[in-house]
């Protein structure tokens, strides 16, 4: 009697409802009808009766789906559906930001519907997991990744499969050999995939280019380009509109400009550099106040909106500089013709032009467009040779300005600046590319000199064009600002606890406290076995710098209005700037504020490609100058700490390689504790953590990945 009057007691709409949110909170789950009869109620004849009517009401309406005989689970249809994109990818899952929920859900690879990186989905999102993350699967691909893929092709007399070098797609790419018969077997290619709806079969490609045979310094280099969809070559279109722009300097141009051409004018660049974009002049005005002309190459003069040159360099954005290589925003008729100040030759340029005294204080500055000569072009070498010796052409000159600009350098660092001053590694080719030795650039005063003038031009361009006076009151006007935020305070505690670990104290957590003590702490640990390392993760506990219409100024700098106007040549943001500069100069509106920050989202994108696409060329050159050296022994330092392995830089040439813990032959097995920052053996108790010196010897190259292995010599 009780059973029948608790029973009577549910309610069929109660017991349905009951039901319903169990298929919500366990969408993974599959339920059979015992085990929902007795969940919402009673498990008896009646019991389960109600709860069957009610399973067939659910089907039939499409809230539930039989996924096994007798067994239900909630139809996807019925979860929460968002957008999003998916951010990253590993063998066994994927992750897709959803904006609208501000997070990244997981799914498993098998629910991914065959979705990749950069792909748009439609995601439905079950649960949280007992980890607190987002749990998902993905319903539907939106939009897929317009990016190429990279890889090596099979091909047999019917069919082609391409391997791609990216092994987290984790699946071979087909090409019909019918459609593409140029393509031979061991070509790099790049292919767009256009379906793949099933993990258990191929994914279908379409073939973007033949980039040539695997392992040819020209064709490696090309798909360096191709993987992160940047160009390696020009349209003939724009080619042809290039060769067709007039490069003569009328009388009625000069006329236009300031003629500065009487100055004393020099450039000061690489060795190996093809393009000038930047010179300086000095006049000495009297005793104790000079005249300093910071030149940039008038681009914009040449390069008119709407053109199709002007179209192509819009969408490049910058210019890619990979190890053996430059590959131009602008084509050569301009960045190593027209536009590049090239000595003893008259050239156009955009100015800003400085009085300053003995303490480099501003004492007055003038922007506008000049016609210069250039009586020299140094190479840095060649300029810190003046400096160093006081000999040399213009040695009174160069003296002067390197005077200036480590007094200018000083008041930056004064000011809150922060040195962040790593080596960069650079490679001796031969003529066919290939790395006959590596050395770190060093940066000297000739490099901080030009450095410190293109600072300032970039600084008050930037405070110029930010506002314009009316009626006594500073009104804001649309510019293109290059702005770096402070760093966040969890970024900041990671990197306090980091150091703690070496025995160096970092207090400061906010303002300008934090530049000072970084500054502090670089300038203590020059020269350390963890100079490097702590070095890396202070740069990363910083944020990135951007472009925007936004300005909140440029905290790696200290500078409160700072902007890009002194590489038009390479950079699109630049060009910008000069056109803005220009109108503002005439007393005109700038452009339409929200079309600048379109453009200035898609620089800072492009910007961050072509960085990864240096960084991935710098890999692949490590390999390379390495494969023939598998067994040899080296000196090195721990670089870097995985749940896996070591990354250990070679003391030499500071080349980084991996030692995986599973390979460590000692009979010990190997953990890496996080919170300590070490990787620790469990009966030995031996250490390793950042700036361990080790060595290790070379055990394989893998020219595909980019990557090298080691074995550590215990």
């Amino acid at each position: 009697m009780t059973r029948k009057k608790s029973l009577r007691g549910h309610n069929r709409d109660e017991r349905a409802t009951f039901i319903m949110n169990m298929f919500r909170e366990f969408p993974d789950k599959k339920f059979s009808l015992k085990h929902l009869a007795a969940a919402s109620g009673h498990a008896d004849r009646e019991g389960r009766a109600m709860t069957m009517a009610i399973i067939r009401q659910f089907l039939e309406e499409g809230y539930i789906t039989e996924v096994a005989r007798g067994k239900y689970s909630v139809a996807r249809s019925m979860m929460p559906h968002h957008e999003g994109v998916v951010s990253t990818m590993s063998p066994g899952v994927l992750y897709v930001y959803v904006e609208e929920l501000d997070v990244d859900v997981c799914v498993a690879r098998k629910n991914g519907c065959g979705a990749l990186e950069g792909d748009r989905v439609a995601i439905a999102v079950a649960r949280r997991s007992r980890g607190g993350e987002y749990e998902g699967y993905v319903t539907q691909i939106i939009e897929r990744n317009p990016k190429p893929y990279i890889g090596v092709a099979q091909v047999s007399a019917s069919s082609i499969f391409v391997i791609p070098d990216n092994r987290r797609i984790g699946s071979d790419i087909f090409l019909s050999r019918n459609r593409y018969p140029d393509v031979k077997d061991g070509d790099k290619v790049s292919v767009r995939i256009t379906e793949w709806n099933d993990d258990r079969r191929l994914p279908y490609g379409e073939l973007v280019d033949i980039l040539g045979q695997a392992g040819e310094n020209e064709t490696e280099m090309h798909a360096i380009l191709a993987e992160f969809d940047l160009p390696y070559k020009f349209e003939e279109s724009v080619l042809h509109d290039a060769e067709c722009i007039s490069g003569k300097i009328t009388d009625k141009e000069i006329a236009r400009r300031r003629d500065m051409r009487d100055r004393t004018t020099f450039t000061i660049d690489p060795a190996d550099a093809k393009d000038f974009d930047d010179a300086l002049s000095i006049h000495k005005v009297e005793d104790g106040i000079w005249e300093v002309g910071v030149h940039i190459a008038d681009v914009t003069h040449y390069v008119t909106p709407d053109s199709v040159v002007e179209n192509e360099a819009q969408q490049r954005a910058t210019s890619v500089y990979l190890v053996d290589r430059t590959v131009p925003m602008l084509p050569e008729r301009l960045c190593n013709d027209l536009c590049s100040l090239r000595p003893n030759e008259d050239k156009l340029c955009f100015s800003a032009v400085f009085t300053l005294n003995t303490n480099a204080e501003i004492l007055d500055e003038w922007f506008g467009r000049t016609v210069i000569h250039s009586d020299r072009r140094f190479a840095y070498e060649e300029a810190q040779e003046v400096i160093e010796t006081g000999k040399g052409d213009f040695s009174e000159e160069i003296l002067t300005l390197n005077t200036l600009a480590k007094i200018l350098r000083s008041e930056r660092f004064k000011s809150g600046a922060i040195a962040f001053e790593r080596d960069e590694i650079r490679f001796r080719l031969d003529e066919k590319g290939r790395p006959l030795g590596v050395y770190t650039k060093v940066q000297k005063e000739a490099n901080q000199l030009i450095e410190e003038f293109m600072l300032l031009a970039n600084r008050r361009v930037a405070e110029f064009c930010a506002h314009r006076i009316l009626n006594g009151r500073r009104v804001p006007r649309p510019m293109v600002f290059r702005v770096h935020d402070q760093p966040s305070e969890d970024k900041l505690q990671r990197f306090r606890e980091f150091a703690l670990r070496f025995g160096h104290y970092f207090k400061a957590s906010k303002g300008r406290a934090v530049a000072k003590e970084m500054n502090k702490l670089l300038s203590s640990i020059a020269g350390s076995t963890e100079a490097n390392a702590i070095t890396t993760l202070a740069v990363r506990s910083m944020a990135k710098a951007v472009y925007t219409t936004d300005n909140i100024g440029h905290y790696g700098l200290a500078f409160p209005y700072y902007t890009h106007f002194t590489s038009p040549i390479r950079r699109y943001p630049d060009m910008m700037v000069h056109r803005l500069l220009a109108s503002y100069l005439e007393g005109k509106k700038g452009d339409d504020k929200k079309l600048l920050e379109q453009l200035c989202v898609h620089s800072t994108e492009r910007e961050i490609l072509a960085s990864e696409a240096e960084r991935a060329s710098i890999k692949y050159k490590m390999a390379e100058f390495m494969k023939d050296r598998i067994g040899e022994v080296f000196e090195g330092t721990v670089s870097g700490l995985t749940e896996w392995g070591l990354y250990v830089e070679i003391n030499e040439t500071h080349i980084e390689g991996m030692v995986f813990l599973r390979d460590i032959d000692d009979e010990d097995y190997y953990r890496f504790d996080e919170a300590q920052y070490e990787v620790v053996g469990q009966r030995s108790r031996r250490s390793f953590t950042l700036g361990t010196p080790v060595r290790v010897m070379v055990k394989c190259v893998d020219m595909r990945r980019r990557t090298l292995d080691f074995k550590l010599l215990l």
